[in-house]
């Protein structure tokens, strides 16, 4: 199963990530603020996940990393 990771306190919140997805993985958290202020992206359903990396590149700010295992 792929693992993705994304650092929070890089994240942004721009929704990006969470958009390109094709499984609909990630999503906005809408209940927690990072160290800037943003709603980080959160992988919440990574049993759907197929570790195509799409989110990792269409990251601006590189706060995403997906391992397949």
């Amino acid at each position: 199963m792929p693992k993705v990771t994304i650092d929070e306190n890089v994240c942004k919140g721009c929704g990006l990530c969470v958009h390109i997805c094709p499984k609909k993985v990630l999503s906005l958290n809408p209940d927690k603020l990072n160290a800037k202020g943003y709603n980080p992206a959160t992988p919440q359903f990574m049993d759907r996940c197929i570790g195509c990396a799409m989110c990792g590149m269409m990251c601006p700010d590189s706060a995403i990393t997906v391992e397949k295992e």
